[in-house]
């Protein structure tokens, strides 16, 4: 299953960027994976339309109104849409006012961090290392040692 982790309406900050994109090469070992910055909602929906043309794809929104999962369900989620056939998975973390209703509805999950606001970047790498610790958990690598 090929990952791409998008950011819409975000920032850049190089410390952060290099942590999250060290996550991500690490995740490479186990999938292809990818990032996307996109500057509105609605080039994110065109995204969306185009990929779900080309095939099975898991969507999943980041949203604080979302379900708060553990690193093993969130791993079990990725891992039961990539053995259910999904080819793709885009993991979005949205506009600064949050996702319309009109692009939650199209989530196939719909993931909060937690109850706490991060920014964006923040966010962004938090993904980044779950992503990470998501395919080590199924590779049933130590890096995840659990509680």
């Amino acid at each position: 299953m090929k990952l791409t982790l998008v950011t819409v309406a975000a920032g850049s900050d190089r410390a952060i960027d290099n942590l999250a994109g060290e996550y991500l090469k690490r995740t490479s070992r186990y999938a292809p994976v990818e990032e996307l910055a996109l500057k509105t909602e609605r080039e994110f929906l065109e995204r969306v339309e185009r990929e779900r043309k080309e095939g099975a794809v898991l969507l999943v929104l980041l949203d604080s109104r979302g379900k708060p999962l553990t690193s093993e369900e969130f791993a079990a989620a990725l891992g039961g849409a990539r053995d259910g056939g999904k080819r793709r998975a885009l993991l979005a973390i949205g506009p600064p006012d949050g996702w319309s209703p009109e692009t939650l509805k199209l989530a196939d999950l719909t993931l909060s961090l937690g109850r706490m606001t991060l920014p964006h970047q923040l966010a962004r790498l938090v993904l980044a290392e779950q992503i990470y610790r998501a395919f080590t958990i199924l590779a049933g690598h130590p890096y995840h040692s659990g509680h």
